[in-house]
């Protein structure tokens, strides 16, 4: 597939045009035009740079790329090192931030509460842009230390749990991946029972005790993994495009 049309293919899917981001959506340092084999990973770190490299793709596709609002304009160490690695082997970088966590069937939040196995998913009516934070429940009510050890299990990693209510079983969960910790605040125990999170800052523990939610904190690259795996999936199902999800160890 040529590039122009690789990239029209998902822009068709994530609409990056009605997101306000904060770092350039699609193409962000450009290949080879031809497109037949893809390699899609949470971040575009040196590690899986290199991977690409090995496997001589045509294309890296993160969640994570490359100029931040806010970062340093300049292309010195570390990002110049990954630029130049993209560049001398013409492998295209491609990155949807926002798009790719909001999207309802291959974004990040909707792929957990895949993972999760929750139902009646739903999105915050009163978070933007729509699709940031997520409402669902689980099946059936269970202990909420259980539900603590249940994401543990899921996503292969230890969770931090922070008990913030009075409930012993808990049912209706809210969530945004990543460092969506923040979003706990536009809740009340009315509406969840737990909030999960990639990460957690100092201020979300008193948030969850005076909101009477409890919290967990999944980790930032644990929660986002499934995001960009699945969507790479649909392009392998949709088209002859090889791809192949690889996943760098990340314990944040």
């Amino acid at each position: 597939m040529k590039k122009h049309d690789f990239l029209s293919f998902l822009e068709d899917i994530l609409q990056s045009n009605l997101v306000k981001d904060y770092c350039p959506n699609g193409l962000q340092v450009d290949g080879t035009d031809d497109i037949c084999s893809v390699m899609t990973g949470v971040t575009a770190s040196q590690a899986l740079i290199d991977r690409a490299i090995e496997q001589k793709v045509d294309a890296l596709l993160v969640h994570h790329g490359f100029f931040w609002k806010g970062e340093s304009q300049v292309i010195t160490g570390i990002k110049k090192n990954r630029i130049k690695s993209l560049l001398d082997n013409n492998i295209n970088l491609i990155a949807y931030h926002l798009p790719l966590d909001i999207h309802p069937i291959y974004g990040n939040n909707a792929q957990l509460a895949k993972v999760l196995g929750l139902q009646n998913v739903r999105a915050h009516q009163m978070a933007e842009p729509k699709g940031i934070v997520m409402m669902g429940e689980l099946t059936t009510e269970v202990d909420k230390k259980g539900l603590s050890e249940l994401v543990a299990a899921k996503l292969a990693r230890q969770c931090l749990f922070i008990d913030g209510s009075s409930k012993s079983r808990v049912k209706k969960l809210g969530w945004c991946t990543g460092g969506g910790q923040s979003y706990i605040d536009s809740f009340t125990s009315a509406d969840i029972d737990v909030f999960i999170s990639g990460e957690i800052s100092e201020q979300t523990t008193h948030s969850a005790r005076e909101l009477g939610i409890d919290f967990i904190s999944a980790g930032h690259h644990a929660t986002e993994r499934y995001g960009v795996k699945a969507l790479g999936e649909h392009i392998a199902n949709m088209t002859d495009i090889r791809v192949e999800f690889v996943d760098i160890p990340n314990p944040a």
